[in-house]
């Protein structure tokens, strides 16, 4: 693994991580009536402390975007994961609760798991796949899926809501992240004519505000415990299946080394889950409504 990638891809994680606590914490005060509405941005733009989080989220995605440049997506999006690390460490700061058993528990667990992925796995660059049925048939899916559970989201709203709006968003950047290697890799071959006479820049903008529309609304409605890790976990499931799928991206398969590839991956999630569910992530709008309902006048 190339140290340039590791340090563009875990300087990403920082700058993402710390990104989310901010929006979150703007985004939670917004009126509730902006839910899955472009509305929402135009309400957030006017909070510095939103637009903080946006730099930092937008200083992020550039720098992976050049780590995506140099390595393997089933290598750089493992160590993109672990931005709820960065994530946790800012919330700590601000609620001053102790990471305890469970916060430990869920470090370990996603730095090691990140790591056993990495290791077993052995991400190594190959022959892209040129048949573009392939390509729409794995992109469609998981815009397909995104869609599905956005319609589901807006049902369900304050209950399962959130979670299932920043799986789709977790897609959603998952697609966005196969598809800004490919248009590095078009700039590399012919420089900017080459990008922009591709389809895949303008999906590149297209999924990024529609994943940033569905982050915003899950941000706004429910706590960072309940979206965070949904989108952490999902992202960089899809970017490792667009990877693979489509984009030439070679995993070892003798069967120890798969063993310890879906191990790694069982363990980040699982280490997501607990971080996201530690009581230093801040809450949402209806837990701040409650909240305040809850103290004397």
């Amino acid at each position: 693994m190339s140290v340039l990638v590791l340090v563009l891809a875990v300087s990403a994680a920082c700058c993402l991580g710390i990104g989310f606590v901010l929006q979150q914490n703007a985004a939670q005060r917004a009126p509730l009536n902006d839910f899955l509405s472009p509305r929402l941005l135009l309400d957030l733009v006017r909070v510095p402390r939103w637009l903080g989080g946006i730099g930092l989220m937008v200083a992020g995605m550039v720098l992976g975007a050049i780590a995506l440049g140099q390595g393997e997506i089933s290598l750089v999006e493992p160590l993109l994961a672990t931005n709820l690390l960065f994530a946790m460490a800012l919330s700590r700061h601000q609620t001053k609760q102790p990471l305890g058993r469970q916060g430990w528990a869920g470090l370990l667990l996603l730095a090691g798991g990140v790591t056993a992925f990495i290791v077993a796995g052995e991400p190594r660059g190959g022959s892209a796949v040129t048949d573009p049925f392939r390509h729409w048939l794995i992109i469609g899916a998981m815009i397909g899926l995104a869609l599905l559970l956005t319609t589901y989201a807006k049902r369900s709203r304050l209950s399962s809501g959130p979670a299932l709006l920043a799986v789709a968003a977790g897609l959603l950047y998952g697609v966005q992240d196969a598809l800004t290697r490919v248009t590095g890799q078009r700039f590399s071959e012919g420089g900017l004519m080459e990008v922009l006479t591709g389809w895949q820049p303008y999906a590149v903008l297209a999924l990024g505000v529609t994943g940033l529309v569905l982050v915003q609304s899950a941000f706004e409605t429910a706590s960072l415990r309940m979206s965070l890790p949904a989108l952490t976990a999902a992202q960089p499931l899809a970017g490792i299946i667009c990877g693979v799928g489509f984009l030439g991206d070679r995993l070892r398969t003798d069967t120890g080394a798969l063993a310890w590839e879906a191990a790694g991956l069982a363990a980040v999630v699982v280490g997501i889950v607990l971080l996201g569910l530690h009581p230093a992530m801040p809450c949402g709008a209806r837990e701040t409504v409650r909240a305040r309902r809850l103290q004397p006048n």
